[in-house]
């Protein structure tokens, strides 16, 4: 099978397209042939090297976590899909070496949901890591949110961002989200009041809240999750997926994304009937990921960055 994959830590250019063996069938674990596979930060991170203390890692290397595609083949203690079926899923293993920068991906049940037939490739592909990730945030981080909740985002205009925003309107709640003025038209559509980074943030959002936000999504870390207290009301709640001891020190959740099938069957749903919209920058081929890793690297992501695998 093609695979883009790595045999050292470095920078983008590691990442190669090659010829490898399909990975192994394990007797829980679908073989999917990939359509599309979304492009997430924390996959420049493991080509960095950057888990291999929190993960066993093992060269050759093939990235990623996202995938959409056709199941191939299923393992003998499978029932709950079957040859054909399209599918998506957020596809972390316990250990790192099979990811899904690849024509075939073995993917555990439990990773897996059905694509309902109206959503594409792309959109399914780009959904799965981000989306749980907001989703999460919200529930597990925050403990779900009320119609009169007033919801801080920081960096809203990004992958996990923009659906963190628009879970939080769809549950009634009032968005301010923080981002650069080239992402304000993004986040207007999106619902979020936008608000800019740097000197005079804690101003900008008190304009808007004077009493204080009820609650803070955090996806920065550092200063930016350092001024939750100036910003929260009293009472409030802080989630990060960036700094967990910084957090909790703050009296909040860290919350670190985990595959959920039926979680992520919801969040399918939503995009099926249109209530949440994945918004893709760009769409790369395969080949190209040393491309994407750029681009993401660069920070300035208005969405989601896809590869293209058919």
């Amino acid at each position: 099978m093609r695979a883009i994959a790595i045999d050292q830590y470095g920078g983008p250019e590691v990442l190669t397209l090659r010829d490898l063996d399909p990975p192994p069938l394990g007797p829980d674990v679908v073989h999917v042939r990939a359509r599309a596979v979304g492009v997430n930060p924390v996959d420049s991170k493991i080509r960095e090297g950057g888990l291999d203390a929190r993960y066993p890692c093992h060269f050759p290397l093939v990235p990623g976590w996202d995938v959409a595609g056709v199941v191939e083949a299923v393992g003998p203690d499978v029932t709950e899909l079957s040859p054909g079926d399209e599918v998506a899923g957020y596809v972390r293993r316990d250990h790192i070496q099979w990811g899904t920068y690849a024509e075939l991906v073995a993917a555990p049940i439990r990773t897996l949901t059905l694509k309902p037939p109206g959503v594409g490739w792309r959109e399914a592909a780009a959904l799965p890591l981000a989306g749980l990730t907001a989703s999460q945030a919200l529930s597990r981080g925050l403990g779900g949110l009320r119609d009169d909740d007033v919801v801080l985002v920081h960096a809203a205009g990004g992958g996990v961002g923009g659906f963190a925003v628009q879970l939080a309107r769809l549950a009634g709640a009032r968005v301010i989200g923080t981002g650069s003025e080239a992402t304000h038209e993004h986040l207007r559509a999106l619902g979020a009041e936008p608000v800019v980074y740097g000197p005079g943030l804690v101003e900008a959002v008190r304009a808007l809240a004077p009493a204080g936000v009820t609650a803070v999504v955090d996806l920065v870390g550092g200063e930016t999750l350092g001024l939750t207290p100036q910003l929260l009301a009293a009472g409030g709640r802080v989630v990060s997926v960036r700094d967990p001891e910084q957090v909790r020190q703050l009296g909040g959740r860290y919350v670190f994304v985990r595959p959920h099938a039926m979680e992520l069957r919801e969040l399918l749903r939503l995009v099926a009937a249109g209530y949440l919209k994945v918004h893709i920058q760009e769409s790369f081929p395969l080949e190209r990921a040393a491309d994407a890793h750029r681009l993401i690297e660069g920070g300035h992501v208005h969405g989601k960055l896809v590869l293209e695998v058919g």
